[in-house]
């Protein structure tokens, strides 16, 4: 077994190594000069015999972070077949070496990946499943493909808090909350005790999945087993945001005020609850309540969400305020997100030269939100004349690949009784071959999960939902519950 090597001696060489990496990385060519000469100008020749094993792994752990350049996790892989090379001076690489190796696959883009072989190569030395840090970076290298994660994840021995928050995570972001969830509460009987990243992540599944239950479940187990969590930023602000999402807003309230300590990411999530329900009152009041009460400054992300607050709320001249003086306000230069949002705010109402006037003034190039608000604005204002701007603009950037777009202009083309036109998009989209992905929602009944897609013909409930959504449709004109607005304003202010 290797000795091991001081915290603070790794720390040492990886700096050393920055300095010398980085000014030879502003070359050009840098990407294209082999191993053995990125070895030799960091100061470390190959053919030394006194070369540290220490220091290549402190070079493998920059090359798989890109430290120098896009190919620099190929140079990574390259650098390790050298160490693993039986004619090479290099020593060879240990449970150390494995994971920057791995981190340097996962960021690769070649074809085939390289991500198998070393697989096999960690079970053919004997470090999977046996080290813990070769396993973890593995699971996070199959992290893109939960079903691959979850065969590493059943072949663990020994199974650790983070092993299971990647697999969970790898669920969530696939858009398959529920089976995360089901994996979180096997946690339980397997004895592994959750920790906050785990818990993080499970709230954040429960919002996504509209779970209600499940996330009242993990906040009554957090309060009841570790209520020193509750303070915590990342557990306050998934409860927040997973309350929000579920439409308990009073109790995304709640978990808020009673955090002893809020920080800019959890004053941002609180904006953004209050925009999901288009509460730009109270949105707006939390800018101004973040450097009162905690010292505060608002942030891109906390405007962004006051921003769409307005939008959701039809606060159109309150929103254009907010963007015209958030610079000098709250010191936060406006970006395309927060441009893209107030175009969207526009649109909304019906405002759409305004909206094609901001985004003239915009100090950026508009990207594909900037005009996809405006085609979804010109569909719902039957604009023909702006619709094929936008479309236009969309095709430039490449967004055109997207059947949404030409359906949105198809149909715009047969609201406006220009068949032709219509048929002739529609004959596009045939011979392109485009598809567009099926928007899917999800809904919590007696706790269980039911996800269905627009006009769903095969859902087994499918009547039972029109019905609903004709009920709904007969409500739309009827005012809010102003008595349960006011409750939670008084509560908030």
């Amino acid at each position: 077994m290797r000795p091991y090597i001081p915290k603070a001696t790794f720390a040492f060489c990886h700096s050393l190594l920055s300095s010398r990496l980085l000014p030879a990385a502003a070359s050009p060519a840098a990407p294209l000069l082999p191993v053995q000469a990125l070895l030799t100008t960091t100061g470390l020749s190959p053919r030394h015999p006194d070369l540290s094993l220490v220091a290549l792994n402190s070079f493998l752990r920059l090359l798989s972070r890109g430290a120098s350049s896009q190919a620099s996790p190929l140079l990574a892989l390259r650098l390790l077949l050298l160490m693993l090379s039986p004619s090479s001076p290099l020593p060879y690489p240990d449970h150390l070496s494995f994971p920057f190796a791995l981190s340097a696959a996962a960021a690769s883009a070649v074809s085939p990946p390289p991500g198998p072989q070393l697989h096999a190569l960690l079970v053919k030395n004997a470090l999977f499943p046996s080290d813990h840090y070769v396993t973890t970076a593995l699971l996070q290298l199959h992290a893109p493909r939960p079903e691959e994660a979850r065969r590493v994840f059943d072949e663990l021995p020994r199974r650790e808090a983070i092993h299971y928050d990647l697999v969970i995570g790898a669920y969530a972001r696939a858009g398959m909350a529920s089976e995360g969830l089901a994996l979180f509460r096997a946690m339980f009987l397997d004895g592994v005790a959750p920790d906050a990243v785990v818990l993080t992540t499970a709230i954040a599944a429960c919002a996504q999945s509209g779970m209600l239950e499940c996330g009242e479940w993990v906040h009554r187990y957090v309060e009841r087993s570790a209520p020193g969590l509750l303070a915590d930023a990342f557990v306050g602000s998934a409860l927040v945001s997973m309350y929000a999402k579920c439409g308990c807003l009073q109790e995304a309230v709640k978990v808020f005020e009673g955090m002893p300590e809020r920080n800019e990411y959890v004053w941002g999530t609180m904006v953004g609850a209050f925009a999901v329900h288009g509460m730009a009152r109270e949105a707006v009041a939390c800018l101004e309540r973040m450097a009162k009460e905690d010292g505060v400054r608002p942030d891109g992300v906390a405007v962004l969400g006051a921003l769409s607050a307005c939008a959701h709320a039809g606060k159109v001249e309150d929103g254009l305020s907010l963007l015209k003086g958030m610079r000098q306000t709250y010191g936060v230069p406006p970006g395309h997100e927060h441009y893209s949002c107030t175009v969207d705010m526009l649109c909304r109402v019906g405002r759409l030269e305004d909206a094609v006037r901001l985004i003239s003034t915009m100090p950026m190039t508009p990207l594909a939100s900037v005009w996809g608000s405006l085609l979804a604005g010109c569909r719902m204002y039957g604009n023909v004349e702006l619709a094929e701007v936008a479309a236009t603009e969309l095709g430039k950037l490449g967004a055109g690949a997207d059947e949404g777009v030409y359906v949105q202009l198809s149909n715009i083309y047969l609201d406006a009784n220009r068949k032709d036109d219509a048929r002739r998009i529609r004959k596009l989209i045939g011979s392109r071959g485009l598809k567009k992905v099926a928007a899917c929602s999800a809904v919590e009944v007696d706790g269980e999960v039911s996800s269905f897609v627009a006009d769903d013909q095969v859902h087994p409930r499918r009547f039972e939902i029109w019905d609903v959504l004709g009920l709904l449709a007969d409500q739309i004109g009827q005012k809010p519950d102003e008595e349960q607005e006011e409750t939670t304003l008084v509560t908030f202010l």
